[in-house]
């Protein structure tokens, strides 16, 4: 069943404890000289989210790496750091668009792209989209949503997991063609990941290094 176009939000869940990488402010890390959250965000905002939502700290430097000038609010889940379904009820109450993309904080190689691909395949679904890597695993911090489908499926859910939340959504699967690129999904989890995602960025890691 495919879906009218609308307007989109973003929600980005950035207040996670990233206890593999000793508490460190994860989605401040810098990578190809920018933050990862405001990579993550200005993706978000140049494929057309007029709305983001960002659950986490506030950080009032955000709006000026944005383009399009979308609304930014920001909102916590209590308590803080307890994983991404109880960030997802914190900030969905925030979406009144009836589209959603809900995001991770920690990827480096999303863009807008890669998200307008996302949002065209959720309006040609019944539900929703998501990335899938290139083994099919779902991304589910990679995907947009009906908002309407997602806060009723949230309301009857009583578990933890994300995957068990939105699995039985059954949403359209998206894969994307790398080219030589890196891939959208990849996230960084621990300093390791940090380290490789630095080094594909190709010559930004001494800046990253120093700041």
């Amino acid at each position: 069943m495919a879906g009218p176009a609308g307007p989109v939000a973003a929600l980005v869940l950035a207040g996670g404890s990233a206890s593999r990488m000793g508490g460190v402010d994860k989605p401040g890390i810098k990578v190809g000289g920018r933050t990862l959250i405001a990579t993550v965000a200005a993706a978000a905002s140049g494929a057309g989210a007029s709305h983001l939502v960002v659950v986490g700290p506030a950080r009032p430097d955000l709006a000026g790496a944005l383009p399009g000038a979308p609304k930014l609010e920001f909102i916590r889940e209590r308590p803080a750091g307890t994983g991404p379904v109880p960030a997802l009820r914190a900030g969905l109450p925030l979406v009144t668009e009836p589209w959603l993309l809900l995001l991770a904080a920690d990827l480096p190689f999303v863009r807008d792209s890669h998200l307008r691909k996302l949002v065209a395949a959720a309006e040609r679904s019944e539900n929703g989209a998501l990335l899938v890597d290139a083994n099919g695993r779902p991304q589910w911090l990679a995907s947009c949503w009906r908002t309407a489908g997602l806060r009723s499926a949230l309301g009857v859910y009583a578990g933890s997991s994300l995957g068990g939340l939105l699995g039985p959504l059954r949403a359209a699967e998206v894969a994307v063609a790398q080219a030589g690129q890196a891939a959208p999904w990849l996230d960084c989890d621990t300093p390791e990941d940090v380290a490789a995602a630095r080094a594909l960025t190709r010559g930004s890691e001494a800046d990253d290094e120093r700041a």
